[in-house]
C-alpha cells in the first residue's frame, strides 16, 4: 500500500512525517540524529532514498537506502587534484547543495550541485561521480562567479527536462542560470532581463543571484525564480526573464519558490524582509500565490503566526503536491496547507532548522 511522506532535511537529521489512516501527517522517525542534512529526497526512477550530509569539520557525506531503513555511506563528490576555485585557491567540496535524478530513460543517473560551483554526475547510482567539465571550465567561472553570502559560488538548482534528458538547467549563486542542450558538453547563460542591484552593471549576463529556479513540469518553458533582487518569470524557456515582484506588497524578497505542476500561471513564495534581515515581513508569517503568471499576488496568513514571527524559509524548504503545500522554517516550524496555500496548520513547532522539505509517495 502506498505511503505518503514528508521528508525534511534539518540541522539535526533527516526527519520523516507520514500520513496516517486519518489522512494527517504525523511524526514518523529521524535518521542521522544530530547531523546536518542539507537535502533529503527519493529518486523515483529507482526508488532509492538519498541524504546529503554536512558533518562540518569532517566534511560532506552521501548516504543512500533502498527502503529508507538501512543506509549505506558513499564517497561524496571530490574535485580532481589541482582544480582551483580561483587562481591559487584549491577546489574542495564544501557543501552538497542540490540533487536531481536524470531522465526516466536514465535510471541510476543522478546529479549533485556543490559549493564551490561544481556539477557532478553519476551514472551508476552514486557509486562514482564525475565533475562536469563543460560547466567547470566555462570561461566566466573563475573571474565572474562569486559566493552569494558564502565563501564560494554554489549550485542550488538542477532541472532536467522530462522530454529530453540532455537538456538541463542549473542555477548558481552568484553567477546565474545556465543551460545545456547537449548533456553538459557546453553551457550558455540564460539571464536576460534579470537585474542584480549589487553589481556595477545590474544587467550583466554573469553574476546574477538566483535563490531558486523552478518550472511548471507540464510546460517546462515556463520557469520561475526567486532572486536576491525580486521574483522573476520566463515564458520562453529561460531566454528572457520578467520581474513579477509585487511593488507595493510583500511578494518580493525570499529564498524559496514552488511552481504548480500543471498550471503554468501559478506559483508560491514565502516572503521575508531582506537578506540583511532574514525574518518574516512585519514579523507576520505569510505565503503568497499568483494565479495569473505574476501579474498579481494574493497573500495568505490563516493559521500562520501574525506576531513575533522570526521565521524565514530557505531555498529547498517549500514543496507542492497538487493542492497540498508544505514549508519549513529556520526556527523549526513546519506548516501544511491542503487548499493551495489559503490556510495552514502547524505540523510541528519543535524541529531543528529546516533545510529542505519534499513530498514523496512510496510503496
Amino acid at each position: 500500500m502506498a505511503q505518503e511522506l514528508l521528508l525534511l532535511g534539518t540541522r539535526k537529521g533527516l526527519v520523516v512525517f507520514k500520513k496516517n489512516a486519518q489522512g494527517e501527517f504525523t511524526y514518523h522517525k529521524t535518521d542521522f540524529l544530530g547531523v546536518p542534512v542539507t537535502i533529503a529526497t527519493i529518486d523515483h526512477n529507482t526508488g532509492y532514498w538519498w541524504a546529503l550530509l554536512d558533518h562540518g569539520h569532517w566534511g560532506t557525506k552521501i548516504h543512500r537506502s533502498k527502503d529508507g531503513v538501512k543506509w549505506e555511506e558513499l564517497e561524496a563528490p571530490k574535485y580532481p587534484e589541482g582544480e582551483e576555485v580561483k587562481d591559487g585557491v584549491p577546489a574542495a567540496t564544501k557543501l552538497l547543495w542540490a540533487f536531481s535524478s536524470g531522465g526516466k530513460d536514465q535510471p541510476g543517473t543522478i546529479y549533485i550541485g556543490t559549493e564551490p560551483g561544481g556539477l557532478f554526475k553519476s551514472t551508476d547510482n552514486g557509486d562514482t561521480f564525475e565533475l562536469n567539465r563543460g560547466l567547470w571550465d566555462h570561461p566566466s567561472r573563475k573571474e565572474q562567479w562569486f559566493g552569494g553570502g558564502r565563501d564560494h559560488p554554489g549550485i542550488h538548482s538542477i532541472l532536467v527536462d522530462p522530454a529530453n534528458s540532455d537538456h538541463i538547467y542549473v542555477a548558481i549563486s552568484c553567477a546565474g542560470t545556465f543551460e545545456t542542450k547537449d548533456g553538459g558538453a557546453t553551457w550558455h547563460p540564460q539571464n536576460k532581463g534579470l537585474q542584480a542591484e549589487f553589481l556595477p552593471d545590474p544587467s550583466s549576463e554573469i553574476g546574477q543571484d538566483p535563490h531558486l529556479v523552478d518550472w511548471c513540469a507540464a510546460d517546462p518553458s515556463v520557469m520561475w525564480q526567486q532572486n536576491h533582487c525580486g521574483i522573476y518569470r520566463s515564458a520562453d524557456a529561460g531566454k528572457s526573464w520578467t520581474d513579477i515582484s509585487e511593488k507595493e506588497g510583500v511578494a518580493n524578497f525570499g529564498f524559496a519558490i514552488a511552481a504548480h505542476a500543471t498550471n503554468p500561471e501559478v506559483a508560491w513564495v514565502v516572503p521575508g524582509i531582506s537578506d540583511m534581515v532574514r525574518v518574516a515581513v512585519d514579523q507576520s508569517l505569510c505565503v503568497c500565490r499568483t494565479d495569473d503568471g505574476g501579474k498579481t499576488w494574493k497573500t495568505f496568513s490563516e493559521g500562520l503566526p501574525q506576531a513575533s514571527a522570526f521565521d524565514i524559509t530557505y531555498r529547498h524548504a517549500l514543496d507542492v503536491n497538487g493542492d497540498s503545500l508544505a514549508f519549513g522554517t529556520t526556527t523549526g516550524n513546519l506548516y501544511l496547507s491542503n487548499d493551495a496555500g489559503e490556510s495552514w496548520k502547524a505540523l510541528s513547532n519543535n524541529l531543528p532548522m529546516i533545510h529542505s522539505v519534499e513530498f514523496h509517495t512510496v510503496d
